[in-house]
């Protein structure tokens, strides 16, 4: 019996609390009956004692959904668990149409394409970059990239839908939970620019890990960022009638009110082709009036990443700068703790 899996037998014993809620999607009629939209599953986690003053939202990427923060492909404890270790209340949602967030297509519109085995190598196995070092499986390790594979669907066709109802459904958590930071990864990145829009008072920081860009990008197999670093729109001041306005207007003649004063930091990757999108983003946001900041892990001392770089075989020591930061920026008293 010595083979059995068993991941539970190495695993240090944990004292937290955690449970699960939904955030409803909108009441659907259709043909005499009626359906629900597009709702969000949360789980949550907590410490026995929170001691950070603020709970961290993580949204995952891609067309994957909320494990990406738990354990890692390898087995370890992966950002979730760290967070919580470090007294964050942390929140992990499934994206609306991802994981236990259900997708139909009477609700939801047409599926885009399904996620490939190709496509997960492409974007993040090693490839010709000799510097990507970190990723937590062997390339011939079939039975491993079944298991990575599994946890991929298809996102909604439309894009612009797609991030409204995201968007719409963490802005509703906020309101149900309070002021919070938000954490997202890849395709989620727009989705934390459209939160912040909506709760400006509400999202006290937001770390983005490679977000998806660059500005007004056509993402291959998910959509276009018609709207600059998003798909939907955001609210500028001057009001923008319409994208082409917003491509078509000079650096520094419209603003994001409510990106004014907001901690924003991008991280990125040493080895990661999706790097490159980050600096333009933040310069896009920064010229609205945006505070953003890049944190490019190699000068934090962190090497070897792709896009994974949350899940990889350094996933802690990439976790790190990350907290210095979030610690030194939305705590200014940090030796004094915050116990509920």
């Amino acid at each position: 019996m010595s083979n059995l899996y068993a991941p539970w037998a190495g695993a240090p014993v944990r004292t937290v609390r955690r449970g699960h809620f939904w955030i409803p999607g909108e009441r659907v009629p259709h043909g005499g009956r009626t359906w629900q939209r597009g709702p969000m599953f949360v789980e949550w986690e907590a410490p026995e004692k929170i001691t950070r003053p603020w709970p961290i939202v993580l949204m995952h990427g891609g067309g994957f959904q909320g494990t990406e923060w738990f354990d890692t492909p390898d087995g370890r404890p992966g950002w979730a668990q760290r967070l919580v270790e470090a007294g964050y209340a942390v929140l992990v949602v499934d994206r609306p149409g991802h994981g236990r967030s259900p997708f139909h297509t009477e609700t939801l519109g047409p599926m885009g394409p399904p996620f490939s085995y190709e496509g997960g190598r492409q974007i993040y196995f090693p490839g010709s970059d000799a510097r990507h070092t970190q990723w937590p499986f062997a390339p011939d390790d079939e039975a491993a990239m079944d298991e990575f594979i599994a946890g991929y669907g298809p996102l909604p066709a439309d894009l612009e839908l797609s991030e409204t109802l995201d968007a719409d459904r963490v802005a509703a958590l906020l309101d149900r939970i309070g002021p919070a930071i938000l954490l997202t990864h890849s395709a989620s990145g727009p989705d934390g620019w459209l939160v912040a829009d909506r709760r400006p008072h509400r999202v006290k920081a937001i770390v983005a890990v490679e977000p998806m860009g660059p500005p007004f990008a056509d993402i291959p197999n998910i959509g276009p960022l018609r709207w600059g670093p998003t798909a939907a729109p955001l609210t500028f001041d001057p009001p923008v009638p319409d994208p082409e306005a917003l491509r078509q207007a000079a650096p520094g003649t419209l603003r994001l009110p409510a990106f004014a004063g907001l901690p924003i930091l991008l991280v990125t990757a040493e080895a990661s082709a999706f790097a490159a999108a980050s600096p333009p983003t933040a310069d896009f946001l920064n010229a609205a009036g945006a505070s953003a900041e890049l944190l490019h892990l190699p000068d934090q001392g962190v090497h070897g990443n792709g896009h994974g770089l949350i899940y990889e075989k350094n996933s802690d020591e990439a976790l790190a700068p990350v907290l210095d930061w979030l610690i030194r920026t939305t705590e200014p008293h940090p030796d004094k703790e915050t116990k509920i």
